[in-house]
């Protein structure tokens, strides 16, 4: 079943055409470190972007990262994601994988990618290979490095706003001299400075050009190849900060100054594109990124600007620190919302059927959402990305089976709910309540089923290799006797409606 759009993802689509048409057959103008007022215009359009090149980053931590890079893509971690765009299945042409704090997860497009934990101080992760356990502790002490820029960047960027002067350059070359914090800042912006940097995952990416045949043309600019379309970061603390590592694999010798013959930006050579959302006056800028250069996007610059990866000619590595927005997104909070969930249970017999302790309607809403929460949310996404977790730990194998065991109780739970709807000499409000607190759970539920049953089943899906193959779990035959209720709803839905109906004066 293919699934509808959202408001916000049709207006965004809706916002494209319209810029596009706009243009027409013209071309956007972009600025490149070749281009005259290139400087000038990054300090007044886009002072919040700040690039450290790799000359400033500490030369042990280039080669430890770089080898930390290698390791994880020799030992096969690095995956490409089958993503949900505007109801189409897509493969990302670039490989990807989530390492950070234990239990955390990171949603992006429709897809729940879930951390290889690093190595934090009371972690008790095991990993399948010792190099598999340095690399993450390497991520782990570049984040850390990240985390002090970044909190020097914010200084420096509320120094110059308080002053509201131009005077701190946005390219910070290894001998510039800082801007200290001073003081006129209170404990409260310090305190709010490093929680902008509380980087909690890094999601690493790679791609090699050479290997993919179709990359999509930069549709405004005229940039050339890219390897991420324009976005912005999705699932991050308001205002928080992003922090990227860049390596593209080329040697010293090869790397090549811009031509200045050539128009535009150097193709041969990767860059980051940025532009203002929607905005057709202000030029974008395309920032070469060499081997060990870091960006940092600051403040609100994620929300207010798009950014774009343009490929270059060698394979590239990034590992892009971020501050995932986690409320609803670790383990420890589906754990305890299962167990609210499960407090409705009053007794349960050795069949596994159970008696409710409450028939309030409050209550049962709560119980189907948290239980649609865990199905679609949790154990859904989790195997939908077939066994690659175990290429580096087996940290989520328990968790994941204690969900399957909650969510499998909450399969009895909703069995019971039912026969009380169906019991003689319930009075007709009440089952109206109950109904009605009920019944968009279990429709939404029969939905989704039946969208995540054919993603698995889907042609690009049966294309992947055997331990990147969809796994539709949990998933059972009609009639098993384990199982209280079937594993399509379309009969129950149906038989609610009609009980809804009976039920209305």
């Amino acid at each position: 079943m293919k699934r509808t759009p959202t408001a916000e993802e049709r207006e965004r689509e809706a916002k494209k055409l319209r810029l596009l048409e706009e243009l027409e057959d013209t071309w956007l103008p972009y600025l490149t470190p070749k281009d005259d007022e290139f400087y000038q215009q990054w300090q007044l359009k886009y002072p919040k972007l700040i690039l450290r090149e790799a000359a400033s980053v500490p030369e042990l931590l280039h080669k430890e990262v770089q080898q930390a890079f290698l390791t994880l893509h020799k030992h096969g971690c690095l995956f490409r994601d089958l993503v949900r765009i505007q109801g189409k299945d897509l493969l990302t042409p670039v490989s990807r994988i989530l390492i950070g704090n234990p239990g955390c997860t990171y949603k992006y497009l429709n897809t729940r990618l879930f951390t290889v934990p690093w190595p934090v101080k009371g972690s008790d992760a095991k990993y399948n290979e010792a190099e598999i356990a340095a690399a993450c502790q390497t991520f782990l002490k570049l984040n850390s490095y990240l985390q002090v820029e970044t909190i020097q960047a914010l200084e420096e960027l509320a120094a110059k706003e308080k002053a509201n002067i131009d005077a701190v350059p946005v390219c910070l070359g290894p001998d510039f001299p800082r801007v200290g914090m001073g003081s006129s800042f209170d404990g409260h912006d310090e305190i709010d400075m490093k929680n902008r940097a509380a980087y909690n995952v890094t999601l690493l990416n790679f791609m090699d050009p050479q290997k993919m045949p179709y990359l999509k043309e930069e549709p405004y600019f005229g940039m050339g190849k890219m390897a991420v379309s324009w976005h912005h970061d999705e699932n991050l603390v308001d205002r928080s900060a992003v922090a990227v590592y860049s390596y593209s694999c080329e040697g010293p010798e090869e790397e090549s100054e811009d031509d200045p013959q050539l128009e535009g930006r150097d193709p041969d050579i990767w860059h980051v594109g940025f532009k203002i959302s929607w905005d057709i006056e202000t030029p974008g800028l395309a920032i070469p990124l060499h081997q060990g250069d870091c960006y940092f996007m600051l403040d609100d610059l994620n929300a207010t600007h798009q950014h774009c990866v343009l490929a270059g000619l060698p394979p590239r590595f990034s590992s892009t620190h971020r501050v995932a927005e986690c409320s609803t997104g670790t383990l420890e909070y589906i754990l305890q919302r299962c167990q609210v969930a499960l407090q409705n249970v009053r007794e349960e017999a050795d069949n596994g059927e159970i008696s409710l302790k409450s028939l309030e309607s409050v209550v049962l809403k709560q119980g189907e959402e948290i239980h649609n929460e865990v199905e679609f949310e949790w154990l859904r996404q989790f195997w939908f990305q077939g066994s690659r977790y175990k290429k580096c730990t087996d940290w989520w194998c328990q968790p994941m089976g204690q969900l399957e065991e909650m969510w499998r109780k909450m399969e009895w739970l909703t069995s019971a709910v039912l026969r009380e709807v169906r019991r003689e000499g319930v009075p007709m409000e009440q089952k109206n309540e109950m109904l009605t607190s009920i019944l968009a759970s279990i429709t939404t539920r029969q939905n989704l089923r039946r969208e995540w049953h054919a993603r698995c089943q889907s042609r690009i899906a049966r294309t992947l290799p055997a331990d990147q193959k969809p796994e539709c779990r949990p998933y059972w035959e009609k009639g098993d006797p384990s199982m209280p209720l079937p594993f399509d709803l379309t009969e129950i839905v149906s038989e609610l409606r009609g009980l809804l109906l009976e039920t209305r004066p």
